[in-house]
């Protein structure tokens, strides 16, 4: 067995919250671009004048990146240190929203996206991966509250702030806002980041990550141009196909070496496979939602970018104040219950998001969506800490770019799926642009995929994740 070799100072016990709150800041920073650039999406897509659907584009080129880099974190972290690589990625992050910022076009933004996705690729997980191997499992559920936390203030401060400076000044400013916090996370890193790396070297999968990488961009980029409409259906056709190809033969592959870069058989850990595979299909909503909402709140109630952020940011809230509750909630009700139970009520309030209309007195509107925010936080918490209940801790850091490689994978499908309800709405009651009847359309479509995940929930032992949550089942 190969164990990591640590800092000291992760011994003492204030050290993972120090190292946590360090990690959440980077969070803070990518959850902060991307909330901003939602908000901003419309004013976008005028300055390069294109259609505001077509602008999906450069929320899922920055999570094709990430699904596609991401099984290479853990690998290259163990190789060459977790302090170097997550320092280097904040560079990489900080470098590409500077190059955002300055793009004169819609390639030039989605190239700069890409170059963002692979900082942020390396900077979350390889956080998390720190984190994991520093904290027992018994405390691993506060760990991970304190990690969220800061990182959720991006998501309530983002889309506020991105209509102001949408409606005040420029939207290239959403991205020249990362350049002091990604030197002030460099400097940080440096100072308390522990240096954790594996003492043998692992033979990176290079074939491996070839196959995965075509694999991956393929379908996301076959799916974003079908999502569209109008584009060439040979062509997009093509990219899911040979995407499903370069998959058979990673798959073929994967099971003929020893370290491959996505582990398959990780699978084989009950709580990991059901996470997975049931938070997959929740992500569809998290990734399809922040697309929708602000293009609702803007073409069709007719609000301002600064009116709309100010109405969006509520589920952002929402999710910040769940982190107090999570701990005793899972200590009572216990991982499966709060699965099932928690991912209707949340699925339902997302569905209730259909029926927003102009009329609706603001506070209901507000109620629904702090509601929303609040059981999605709670459910997307329970997943991604049950997953590693079986995981032994010499296999965290492959799992970790396993379940990250997923999660991206879902929440730019979620994108894709909602920008495909739209369009085939909009196009089949032959409306102009979108209205409020295709938003609706959209809302039900990604909330009936995601509540297929209660089901598979509910085929989580009643134990499951026990010495995390505390819970003890009659």
């Amino acid at each position: 067995m190969r164990l990591p070799v640590a800092h000291p100072r992760m011994n003492s016990a204030p050290g993972f919250r120090t190292v946590a709150l360090i990690i959440a800041s980077a969070m803070f920073m990518e959850q902060l671009d991307g909330t901003i650039l939602a908000t901003a999406l419309p004013a976008m897509s005028e300055s390069f004048d294109v259609s505001p659907l077509h602008m999906s584009v450069a929320l899922t080129s920055y999570m094709l990146s990430l699904a596609v880099f991401i099984p290479a974190s853990g690998a290259i972290a163990d190789r060459y240190g977790s302090r170097n690589v997550f320092r280097a990625a904040i560079a990489l992050f900080t470098v590409g929203s500077v190059l955002c910022g300055v793009s004169g076009n819609l390639p030039l933004l989605v190239m700069s996206r890409l170059l963002q996705g692979i900082g942020g690729a390396m900077m979350v997980p390889v956080g998390r991966l720190v984190l994991l191997r520093s904290v027992p499992k018994s405390e691993l559920v506060s760990a991970m509250s304190w990690l969220l936390v800061p990182a959720l203030i991006g998501p309530v401060v983002g889309p506020p702030l991105g209509g102001f400076i949408v409606t005040w000044a420029s939207w290239r400013w959403i991205f020249y806002i990362n350049v002091p916090i990604g030197l002030v996370g460099m400097w940080l890193a440096s100072r308390y980041i522990p240096d954790i790396r594996l003492p043998d070297k692992v033979r990176f999968d290079r074939l491996g990550f070839v196959l995965s990488g075509i694999s991956l961009s393929c379908l996301v980029f076959g799916l974003e141009m079908a999502s569209h409409g109008g584009t060439s259906l040979l062509g997009s056709t093509g990219l899911v196909v040979g995407g499903l190809v370069a998959g058979a033969l990673y798959v073929w592959h994967a099971r003929r070496v020893e370290n491959p870069i996505l582990d398959l058989s990780l699978m084989r850990f009950t709580t990991f496979r059901l996470s997975v595979v049931a938070g997959s299909l929740t992500r569809i909503t998290a990734g399809g939602m922040p697309f929708l909402l602000p293009l609702m709140m803007q073409l069709g109630f007719g609000l301002s970018a600064a009116h709309s952020g100010v109405v969006t940011f509520v589920s952002a809230l929402g999710a910040m104040l769940m982190k107090a509750t999570s701990t005793p909630v899972l200590r009572k009700f216990g991982f499966r219950s709060t699965l099932v139970w928690n991912g209707v009520l949340s699925m339902l309030c997302v569905a209730l998001c259909a029926a927003f209309r102009p009329d609706w007195p603001l506070w209901t509107i507000y109620t629904i969506l702090l509601l929303s925010g609040f059981f999605q936080s709670l459910q997307f918490s329970a997943y991604n800490t049950v997953a590693y209940a079986e995981v032994p801790s010499e296999r965290f850091s492959s799992a970790t770019s396993f379940y990250s490689t997923f999660q991206q994978l879902m929440l730019s499908l979620g994108i894709c799926v909602a920008a495909a309800a739209l369009q085939v709405s909009v196009t089949w009651q032959g409306h102009e642009r979108a209205q409020l009847p295709d938003f609706s359309v959209a809302f039900l479509v990604i909330t009936f995929i995601s509540l297929i995940a209660a089901p598979v929930s509910a085929l989580l032992p009643r134990n499951a994740g026990a010495e995390m949550s505390g819970h003890r089942s009659r």
